[in-house]
């Protein structure tokens, strides 16, 4: 069975998805609150990064968390709006959906508040 959608292969593949991406992080900022604070919390530590004098790979895990808990952020965002999309009732296994998401999110963010500490506090004591 084939696609009605056509499907683009090579560069334009690669300006669609990345115009489809930025599209969604867009729509992700304008509609999920969480997400927005992650991202100004992530706008307002970028500079610290490079402020402080970590190194190449302290740098990398400072951002690769902070990015961590905003794609975990907007997953979760994802598994909530296609539970909503089909259904508005209140269900218990979309209930548990949502609060296994939201269990993600917390536990990206303990790992992410975890690593900015072990990284910062020996440049303040």
């Amino acid at each position: 069975m084939t696609s009605a959608v056509p499907k683009h292969t090579g560069l334009k593949r690669l300006l669609f998805a990345t115009y489809y991406s930025l599209r969604g992080l867009c729509l992700c900022a304008r509609y999920e609150s969480a997400f927005r604070q992650e991202l100004v919390i992530f706008l307002v530590l970028l500079p610290v990064v490079f402020i402080i004098d970590f190194t190449a790979i302290e740098r990398l895990a400072l951002i690769g968390v902070m990015v961590a808990v905003m794609t975990v952020e907007a997953l979760n965002s994802a598994i909530e709006c296609t539970l909503d999309r089909f259904s508005t009732e209140l269900h218990p296994l979309a209930g548990r959906a949502k609060d296994y998401g939201s269990l993600a999110v917390l536990m990206t963010l303990l790992i992410a508040v975890a690593t900015w500490l072990v990284l910062l506090w020996p440049k303040f004591t």
